[in-house]
């Protein structure tokens, strides 16, 4: 419990720490709106089993022999429940998250379909300039593939992580090519037009390792996130800050789930 209650917390801090502005925004713990775990169950019961078993995250679960608890196979209708509770138009996300996004507009389909009324916005997904961000071991970047370059790391700890981005066997002398290196995929992610082309053609002309080029992504990363981790270490020092940031997020979010589940509830016939 302790342990989850800190990843609640850091997580927050990050998202501010990168620029998220509350005055503008509105982020809160999903746990402080209960009303998402009613209106969870209520779309449950338009939900079908297939769709469910048909979830990348339930899919891989399952390739791998593990078991699966029905907390993971629901998930996409709790995340369901997150989108549709605040009366969402536009979730931006990434690429493999499309899939839960075009769920959740099934699910919510079903719904209104079944009682009759149009209790739910139908939301549709953006994607972003980076739908996609590649792990230091060419997978996506994820904390359960622990592949990740934390945003807060810096200094030798960083130098590690990105020494241990998986490369091919070529040699300095080689040219290689930059769209298939997951060193050059991060640096893009960072660099503009000028220095993408610039690294792009070091590669292609050979004569650069790829201990040179992680040397230019640590710096790169070092440039963009500096300032960001400055920020994120101060608001650590303010946790009563970051606490009120969330509770009065929690006030405006209830309020919107609540005129939602009303209008669940009443369309089921349970007002």
């Amino acid at each position: 419990a302790a342990k989850f209650r800190e990843y609640t917390r850091l997580t927050a801090v990050t998202y501010l720490a990168c620029g998220l502005d509350p005055a503008r925004s509105v982020l809160f713990r999903q746990s402080d709106v209960p009303e998402v775990t009613e209106l969870t169950w209520l779309l449950l019961t338009v939900t079908p089993v297939p769709m469910l078993e048909n979830a990348v995250s339930y899919k891989d679960h399952r390739d791998k022999g593990k078991v699966t608890e029905m907390g993971l196979m629901t998930y996409p209708v709790l995340m369901a429940a997150d989108i549709l509770a605040q009366d969402s138009h536009v979730v931006p996300v990434g690429r493999d998250q499309v899939q839960h996004v075009e769920m959740t507009r099934d699910i919510a389909q079903k719904y209104n379909r079944a009682f009759g009324a149009e209790v739910f916005r139908i939301p549709d997904y953006r994607l972003g300039e980076a739908p996609y961000v590649v792990g230091t071991d060419g997978q996506k970047m994820s904390k359960s593939y622990g592949n990740t370059i934390p945003i807060a790391v810096e200094g030798k700890a960083l130098e590690r992580i990105v020494m241990t981005i998986r490369t091919d066997a070529k040699g300095v002398a080689d040219p290689k090519d930059p769209d298939t290196c997951n060193i050059y995929k991060l640096y893009a992610l960072m660099a503009n037009e000028a220095e993408k082309a610039s690294l792009a053609d070091r590669y292609r002309a050979g004569g650069m390792g790829y201990g040179d080029a992680k040397k230019l992504l640590v710096a790169k990363i070092n440039e963009v996130f500096e300032p960001i981790r400055a920020r994120y270490k101060a608001l650590l020092e303010r946790p009563d800050e970051v606490e009120q940031i969330l509770v009065a997020g929690a006030v405006k979010a209830r309020a919107n789930a609540r005129a939602v589940l009303s209008r669940a509830r009443k369309a089921c016939g349970i007002d």
